[in-house]
């Protein structure tokens, strides 16, 4: 009777892919859990499968003494750590793990290993590991439970120093290890809060240098010291005055630190700081704009960096003595991140992006002045010249403040006024930058739809009082931008008002979902990723490490009053005003927006009867990041878009 009931379960799995064949539909994973989302036609992974192969290669770290780097790259499911010995030449894969593979970095001063960081799940409880080049074998180099930071090396090489958690799960404790005998790993100094963020070593190793990090807008660094732990604060606590350190790093001689800080600006201003006088040399006053990063050359004779320009990444090269700019070949318009030195002092890499060019690795040679490509990533044979460009626009909003954005139109092929979709960022304190769109492409070029992308207050890039225009009981206001948005859609012939579909993950998730209570007649049907419905909940629930500094951000739950203001803006307590169709989309690992935010916008939905589609990954965090379950989600998108947008 078992044998008949095992061939049973046989023939039964059997006639099920049959049917699942003849009817056309593509059958969702054991890892999904998809509700109200009705099966996918074979039709749709046909028409959109060129545009799920787009590839990236992000630059990581040089190799200590050859001019060859490793690049972060995905060619089966998820992005895993590749070796390129050349400007073009093929990317060997070095480790090939189910989970994604973040940060990686040689010890500057040997070829023997490198240093990855990976998590599982999406749950963002990151280990470190030792890969080592002539065996191929890893060490696991942390506790394998706690959250842990990459890192920072020592300028020997011998030691890096990192956070974790793994003392009580909230405060983000010091630690100092060589990676080359994982049993000297030790506690340096435990902090107090989830803010703490090692930057780099003296050049002698005796101090670390180390950000506290309050909010986006207030921070300050210290010294500890290498044996005893002790810290020393650097920066000044003035009342009533906040200022951001955002990064900083020792000058090769150790008498002073080079760090990027809004003191006196409203921007991140490149500064050196002396150490015996204590006073600032501000070098970057000529640029009204953030500084993103630098780096110091080996020497400490040139410094480079690169500013925020409305959104565009521009590369700077400075003199460290004189302050002059130093010229550069061409570089592409685009994002420009992760710049490093090689040893040499003469090739500084660096990843860029761009509207029409997935992020890549290149670097810069600056004695000869030349512009190389190391990596050239797939495009699923689709011609990216053709790809939008975007458009930089502003509007007035309800005060008089002009916001700004990127418009991307599709193909001229496509006549008449277009339909539009309204994606916002998280953070909130982020920014949309124009950047490479990757599947979006397809809204654009096969869907006819014209893309917005809204830098409304609180977003980064544009000052310390724009940043912070929507904190606490301010929120509402940055819901009022949206609105103005709605307005100026509305005047433009091109755009249809009628037909607007809102979106974002995280913090842009939950403008998803309020602007979905607010102006539930403004827009069509919206799509909800990892978003916040009840900032309450949401800060009761959301790990600990993190908890105290999202509340500089949006209120502490724990004052009545601001309880109050939280329980009247909750998307989740004013959900029967939402009429619309909505798509919620939620990894199950997350650990910044917990699953239940979702879980319950998702039952109040139902429960008033509001068209609600809903898609959980069960390996994932905070967004997906594996690629069968990013196509599954763009499969579902575009038959929401279909059905709720276009019809």
């Amino acid at each position: 009777m078992k044998r008949n009931f095992v061939f049973l379960l046989i023939i039964l799995a059997f006639t099920i892919s049959v049917l699942a064949q003849q009817t056309g539909s593509l059958a969702p994973a054991e890892n999904l859990v998809v509700d109200g989302i009705p099966p996918i036609p074979l039709s749709i992974v046909e028409q959109v499968g060129r545009y799920t192969e787009f590839r990236s290669a992000g630059f990581l770290s040089w190799h200590p003494t050859k001019l060859e780097m490793l690049a972060a790259t995905r060619f089966a499911e998820t992005p895993q750590i590749h070796w390129v010995k050349f400007p073009g030449g093929a990317r060997t894969q070095m480790t090939f793990f189910p989970e994604r593979v973040g940060g990686a970095s040689f010890n500057p001063k040997s070829p023997d290993y490198f240093v990855f960081t990976k998590d599982i799940g999406g749950g963002e409880w990151f280990q470190n590991y030792r890969f080592d080049i002539q065996t191929g074998n890893i060490t696991l180099l942390t506790d394998g439970k706690s959250k842990n930071t990459f890192g920072v090396w020592s300028d020997d090489g011998k030691k890096m120093t990192y956070t974790s958690t793994r003392r009580n799960g909230k405060d983000v404790d010091i630690y100092t290890i060589e990676p080359a005998n994982p049993t000297s790993d030790k506690l340096l100094a435990e902090v107090s809060g989830g803010g703490w963020e090692v930057l780099d070593w003296s050049p002698d190793s005796k101090n670390i240098l180390v950000r506290e990090g309050v909010s986006i807008n207030e921070s300050y660094l210290y010294f500890f010291d290498a044996s005893t732990g002790e810290k020393e604060l650097i920066t000044q606590k003035k009342e009533g005055e906040q200022v951001a350190y955002s990064n900083a790093k020792f000058g090769k001689d150790g008498k002073g630190i080079f760090l990027t800080t809004d003191l006196n600006s409203e921007f991140l201003r490149l500064a050196y700081y002396d150490l015996t006088s204590k006073k600032y040399k501000f070098l970057t006053d000529h640029i009204k704009w953030d500084v993103d990063e630098f780096e110091q050359s080996p020497d400490g004779k040139q410094i480079a960096f690169v500013t925020n320009e409305d959104g565009i990444g521009v590369l700077h090269m400075m003199e460290t003595k004189t302050g002059n700019e130093l010229k550069l070949p061409k570089i592409p318009t685009g994002i420009i991140s992760g710049i490093k030195w090689h040893n040499d002092g003469v090739h500084l890499g660096f990843s860029l992006s761009s509207a029409r060019s997935s992020t890549d690795a290149y670097s810069i040679n600056i004695k000869a002045g030349k512009l190389e490509r190391w990596t050239f990533s797939e495009t699923g044979g689709l011609n990216v010249e053709k790809f939008a460009e975007p458009k930089l626009f502003h509007w007035k909003s309800f005060d008089g403040r002009m916001i700004s954005g990127f418009l991307y139109n599709p193909p001229e092929q496509f006549t008449g006024k277009r339909p539009v979709i309204i994606d916002i960022h998280g953070g909130p304190e982020s920014q949309s930058r124009p950047t490479f769109l990757g599947r979006y492409n397809y809204y654009l070029n096969e869907l006819g739809i014209a893309l917005i992308f809204p830098n409304i207050r609180g977003s980064a890039g544009y000052g310390k009082t724009f940043l912070k225009l929507d904190n606490g009981y301010l929120r509402e206001d940055s819901y009022k931008d949206i609105d103005a948005l709605f307005d100026w859609i509305k005047s433009q012939p091109t755009l249809d008002a009628d037909r607007i579909m809102i979106t974002g993950g995280s913090y842009g998730g939950h403008m998803t979902l309020a602007i979905a209570t607010y102006y539930p007649d403004k827009f069509r049907c919206a799509v909800d990723i990892v978003g916040i419905s009840h900032f309450v909940t949401f800060l009761e629930n959301t790990e600990s490490y993190r908890r105290d500094l999202r509340r500089v951000e949006y209120g502490d739950e724990r004052v009545p009053e601001m309880r109050v203001f939280m329980e009247k803006i909750a998307p989740l307590n004013n959900a029967n005003k939402i009429t619309k169709p909505m798509f919620i989309i939620q990894g199950k690992n997350d650990p910044r927006v917990p699953a239940s935010e979702a879980e319950q916008m998702v039952a109040t939905l139902k429960k008033n009867n509001t068209p609600a589609w809903y898609l959980l990954a069960k390996d994932e965090g905070h967004g997906f990041s594996k690629k069968k379950n990013r196509d599954f989600q763009f499969y579902s998108t575009i038959m929401f878009i279909k059905e709720f947008l276009l019809k």
